[in-house]
């Protein structure tokens, strides 16, 4: 038997891929990339026709040297890392690292899979591929493009601004966007409004009726001020209130389709409170492989970036057999889920799924930390639910005439909940309203009270990340495995900073994206950044030379550079200064940034080099001394609250503490999704977050 070498990329794919194969399969793996471009230096040279210069990168030396040991000893060689243009990639610069392509002795294939399962991975052994160079070109283009924007422009951020900031294709587009939100908002009027209801009752019942405005027999009427309002209150006086028009109907809610990388960063910030970081670090896990009591080591996922939401024959299959046997044959849906065509996707991958609809979240709970557990849950229901029927609901609605004036009731209750057995949005969780069957046309009502309120039109609402992460899918910024990391790094800088869920811009952000503006429109502009997107497609479908688009690009953004080096002005941010005085030298400390985040130093550096941790305060006392609970982060950088006067006091609560006092036994409370919580577990008391 031969003795084969399958390279992967990271150490937890080795276990699980392992296991798949023969005693004669060794399985290693690159940690990552293995070579890229310098650190010091822009590692392009322009006057070469933009040829990238690749170095070794630093501390991947050992392993190349272990895998150059592993390749003498097999006589073939299988490069098995991610299925995307960043792992083909790899595949390549692994090919030139260990001199694959000189090795007339060894016989090197390409192989990938979509899921690291027993038959995916077996049956890409048995059709094995070469490397394609459309899609190494394409990673090429967007690398060298990516380091032409950001060493170029980056270092005059460094010399007009302050050390350490910087610019790059996709983040400082998605900045723009940030900051164009916010110039909506701050350009918002408002604009009043009111609201009106009639509360009616019938004969014999005591249930109220709450009736809304709707209009004259004419058609709809808006409220627009107080005068209006009492216009319509007049022409009210002495109505009587007569069922006009009674309308019984059926509305149909859509299974949904499987989720993309989008989608699924979207839902799990909305329904986990995850950050897309956090999202994809979890996503990864279960993509290469956990231990399941029962099964191993498996691949509970199919590979998470991706912006298609197709689905294999066979995993549709199985899905809608495990279906029907479940729930029943009028659960499976009849047809496969359908988004809207967008020009923008790349059908290279499945949607997003659970490898195998048989290990349901029951029975890997007790195998997976918590995190993890939710967010296969969350994979595994709305995969499931996209092969099942839709829920189908029964609606009335009711008119009601008050002389020449209008009120509509509605309600709906659940006919057949279809994939809403398995998978609630928080659209869905509508109220079962008891249907308004026994209401007849020319049925008088009794009025109760009119009741009407004033109100003002709301401006955009602030980006959150899984908004955020929808209008860059949706207007073409970036692709599926650059959303996280761009948002990371926007708030990284300090450019952006998030405050419950909401993202607002920073005055340095302000500052880099204005200059952006001023010096570098294309660059920021959203139009030519999704352009630029689809020619990098293009470039992995093989149709333009990814030179070509280099060649294209590099001219103008030269010529922004050296202009803005002689037009652009300085500008100098200060740093925010604290109440908390040095105690060295009585000077006010201010805030400093490093490599972890915040911290306090004194303003007089360097005859003064005094620093100190800072500690965030949430306003709410120790429940232990009375002193401040502060937020603090573990070496692992978990946030926990903890006090202030620690070590003296040994406070410390991984969920964040409430002013509130537990009403039944006086515990402190803790905030926990949108209840209190309290946080003696014998108590176990909880109340509905109080909205400030």
């Amino acid at each position: 038997m031969a003795n084969c070498l399958v390279i992967v990329e990271s150490p937890a794919k080795v276990k699980t891929i392992k296991k798949f194969l023969g005693s004669n399969y060794q399985v290693d793996a690159s940690n990552g990339h293995v070579r890229d471009l310098p650190k010091s230096q822009l590692g392009i040279d322009p006057e070469n026709d933009f040829e990238p210069k690749y170095i070794t990168i630093r501390g991947k030396g050992d392993i190349l040297a272990k895998l150059r040991k592993e390749v003498k000893k097999a006589d073939k060689i299988y490069l098995a890392t991610d299925p995307d243009r960043e792992g083909e990639a790899i595949s390549w610069h692994l090919m030139k690292a260990l001199k694959l392509d000189e090795a007339k002795d060894k016989k090197v294939y390409r192989i990938s899979f979509n899921e690291i399962t027993k038959n995916a991975v077996k049956a890409s052994i048995k059709s094995p591929r070469e490397i394609d160079m459309d899609l190494v070109d394409a990673q090429q283009a967007r690398r060298v493009l990516d380091r032409l924007v950001g060493y170029m422009i980056s270092p005059l951020l460094w010399a007009k601004v302050k050390r350490g900031l910087s610019a790059g294709r996709v983040q400082s587009v998605t900045l723009r966007m940030i900051g164009d939100r916010e110039d909506e908002i701050n350009a918002f009027i408002p604009e009043e409004y009111w609201n009106l209801e009639a509360r009616l009752k019938q004969d014999g019942s005591r249930k109220t009726l709450a009736a809304k405005f709707h209009g004259d027999k004419n058609g709809k009427i808006a409220i627009h001020t107080k005068e209006e309002l009492d216009q319509i209150l007049e022409g009210l006086e002495n109505q009587s209130y007569v069922v006009d028009e009674v309308k019984n109907g059926e509305r149909i809610k859509k299974a949904p389709i499987p989720f993309t990388t989008s989608t699924l960063q979207q839902e799990a910030s909305k329904v986990l409170n995850f950050s897309t970081q956090k999202t994809m670090r979890l996503a990864q896990q279960l993509y290469e492989g956990v231990e399941v009591k029962g099964h191993g080591t498996v691949g509970l996922i199919t590979y998470l970036r991706t912006d298609s939401t197709r689905i294999a024959e066979e995993a549709d299959v199985a899905a809608r057999e495990y279906i029907g046997q479940k729930f029943g044959s009028k659960y499976v849906a009849e047809n496969e889920p359908v988004k809207k065509n967008n020009a923008k996707i790349q059908d290279a991958h499945e949607a997003i799924r659970p490898t195998d609809i048989e290990l349901t979240p029951v029975v890997v709970k007790e195998s997976l930390q918590r995190d993890l557990f939710r967010l296969y849950q969350l994979i595994w229901k709305r995969f499931t639910a996209s092969r099942m029927q839709p829920a189908v609901y029964e609606t009335t609605s009711v008119k009601v005439a008050a002389g020449d004036y209008r009120f509509t009731l509605s309600a709906s209750k659940v006919a057949f909940d279809g994939f809403m057995s398995v998978y609630v949005q928080d659209e869905d969780k509508e109220e079962s309203n008891t249907l308004l069957e026994k209401l007849e046309k020319g049925k008088v009502l009794k009025l109760e009270e009119l009741d009407s309120s004033q109100h003002f039109t709301q401006p955009p609402a602030h980006y959150t990340e899984a908004s955020l992460v929808k209008a860059m899918e949706e207007q073409g910024i970036g692709r599926p495995s650059t959303y996280a990391p761009t948002l990371t790094t926007i708030m990284g800088r300090r450019y952006v900073a998030k405050e419950n869920k909401n993202l607002y811009m920073t005055e340095l952000g302000e500052v880099v994206n204005n200059i952006m503006k001023h010096s570098f429109p294309s660059i920021v502009d959203t139009a030519f950044t999704a352009n630029l997107e689809y020619l990098l497609d293009k470039v992995g479908d093989g149709t333009v030379q990814w030179k070509t688009v280099v060649r294209n690009f590099y001219p103008d953004l030269k010529e922004a550079v050296d202009k803005a080096e002689v037009e652009l002005e300085s500008v100098t941010i200060a740093d925010e200064v604290t109440e908390e005085v040095c105690e060295l030298c009585g000077r006010n400390l201010v805030i400093k940034y490093g490599p972890h985040g915040k911290f306090l130093a004194c303003p007089g550096f360097p005859e003064c080099k005094n620093t100190k941790p800072y500690l965030e305060k949430i306003g709410v006392p120790c429940p232990v001394c009375g002193k401040d609970v502060v937020i603090k982060k573990t070496k692992k950088g978990r946030i926990y609250y903890g006090c202030e006067d620690n070590p003296e006091c040994e406070f410390m609560s991984w969920q964040r503490p409430s002013i509130e006092k537990c009403p039944k036994c006086g515990s402190y409370m803790v905030e926990k999704g949108n209840r209190l919580l309290c946080s003696n577990e014998q108590c176990g008391h909880s109340l509905e977050k109080i909205a400030k």
